[in-house]
């Protein structure tokens, strides 16, 4: 009598079934062990840049703060400037968040914004560092690309702010010049040179709500 097909499959199947479970546990536990060894990494990272300078971070330095071997690092970032820029990443999002949080006081959405990020942005090591960090040319790296889409969630919480939504070419020049001109602040604000031009942060605030928010 010839033997069905169908019950030696379903016998393959649950034989089989097992074997994938476990391989599938096994990867998932691999990918959570990866992500919780890069995650601690990055915050030995952190210690690191607050005590010696971002722009002074090395992978020995962090190797050693975080307990592994030099070489151990290299799995996960591909060298200095990968390191940097995934801090920079995280602090995009802390930045982010702080606009969507800043509160008006009687003032513009925008105002308040503008003024929670220059900020951040003039005491973020990080972010200040990662122009220097990125490569010249765009690239297709992870470390890039998640850079990238911190930077994009940024710039979608100034142009929520200024009440401007970032559907047309447009607008999304008008925020992109409004980051700019933060940024440029914030290396003002920073070296102290604003203060020596006779403007404060409130002064330049206030014009670039005047500028870039909508008419009210």
């Amino acid at each position: 009598m010839a033997r069905s097909n169908t019950g030696e499959s379903h016998m393959v199947a649950r034989m089989s079934s097992p074997a994938r479970d476990t391989s599938l546990h096994r990867a998932e536990r691999r990918a959570r062990e990866r992500s919780l060894t890069r995650a601690a990494i990055l915050d030995s990272a952190r210690r690191v840049a607050a005590r010696e300078g971002a722009a002074n971070l090395s992978l020995r330095a962090v190797a050693a703060e975080a307990g592994f071997a030099p070489a151990a690092l290299y799995g996960y970032f591909a060298g200095k400037n990968e390191l940097l820029i995934a801090l920079a990443a995280e602090d995009l999002t802390g930045l982010a968040r702080a606009m969507r949080d800043a509160e008006a006081d009687g003032g513009s959405r925008l105002g308040a914004a503008a003024g929670a990020a220059l900020t951040l942005l003039r005491t973020t090591e990080t972010i200040a560092t990662a122009p220097g960090a990125l490569p010249a040319q765009a690239g297709s790296g992870e470390a890039e690309r998640h850079f990238n889409g911190k930077l994009i969630a940024a710039l979608r919480a100034l142009s929520e702010a200024a009440g401007n939504p970032s559907d047309s070419r447009e607008t999304q020049a008008d925020v992109v010049l409004l980051a700019a001109a933060l940024a440029g602040l914030a290396v003002f604000a920073r070296s102290g040179r604003l203060e020596a031009l006779g403007f404060s942060a409130a002064d330049m605030i206030a014009a670039l709500d005047r500028r870039f928010s909508p008419a009210r």
